[in-house]
């Protein structure tokens, strides 16, 4: 299986904006340190750390949301780690994000059917309005959603329009950011199950990044575990959970609540 993402040597540094400085530049935290791993084709890998691993400031590194202070993110073949947004552009339909709070990153002022039209238009795709019809449909949405205003949504229903949004411009790779953690229990079960099956009909690239080894658990082939901007762990999941090799990996899977106080992980 060709690897659609190789990255290698991976650093991210970011300006300390709590320093407080008279005169001069702030001065720099590095949060990524020298990260090196592969995303196959068609694999589902899961990116897991505690608050301030750095787990998500990866995803919009592969994304390009964030340009690496050093080190190579190649996309397919092509080298993206300082592509110009020109140059940039072409490939963005290719990667796409899906956030955290679909509350924030939707427009409330546009109709669900505007929100999944615009990136179309602006990628130049033809038939917009059989497209948007086509994936509300693959996301389980009704046609009149397309009518709905954001806050007229579950969270759910919500985040459902974000996927919509994402597959619509038929992507290779979607990363998924804690995109569960505000829903519940019912909500995370039926997004999961959305995941899989488009993952399997559509050919996609997923990551999905979380603070739950539960949920990575139940989606992820490969799990890439970050702790403090470095990489503990990137094995296949099942091996992780049956022997892992990390004092930090063992404190994460301790620390998932299980219905039976005396039940271990394994």
């Amino acid at each position: 299986m060709a690897d659609l993402y190789s990255v290698e040597n991976l650093r991210l540094s970011l300006a300390d904006m709590t320093a407080k400085r008279l005169f001069g530049a702030a001065p720099h935290i590095e949060i990524l340190h020298g990260l090196n791993f592969t995303i196959p084709r068609g694999a589902v890998v899961g990116i897991v750390g505690g608050s301030g691993s750095g787990k998500s400031t990866l995803g919009r590194v592969l994304v390009r949301l964030l340009r690496p202070s050093g080190g190579r993110v190649r996309f397919d073949g092509t080298d993206i780690t300082d592509l110009e947004e020109a140059a940039l552009r072409p490939l963005r339909r290719r990667f796409q994000m899906i956030f955290q709070d679909p509350m924030s990153s939707l427009n409330p002022r546009h109709r669900v059917g505007t929100i999944i039209a615009e990136p179309l238009r602006l990628h130049g795709f033809d038939r917009v309005p059989d497209r948007v019809a086509t994936a509300l449909d693959q996301v389980g949405l009704p046609q009149g959603f397309a009518a709905r205003y954001p806050h007229e949504l579950s969270g759910g229903q919500r985040q459902r329009v974000g996927i919509a949004r994402a597959i619509a411009l038929e992507p290779d790779f979607i990363l998924a950011d804690e995109i569960v953690s505000g829903l519940d229990v019912s909500s995370q079960a039926q997004v999961l199950n959305l995941l899989e099956r488009l993952v399997k009909d559509l050919g996609l690239t997923l990551a999905f990044i979380s603070h739950d080894l539960s949920v990575i658990r139940r989606l992820c082939q490969r799990t890439i575990v970050l702790h403090r901007g470095t990489i503990v762990e990137d094995r296949p999941t099942a091996e992780l959970f049956a022997d892992p090799s990390a004092a930090y990996t063992r404190e994460l899977l301790e620390a998932i609540p299980l219905p039976d106080p005396g039940q271990v992980w394994s």
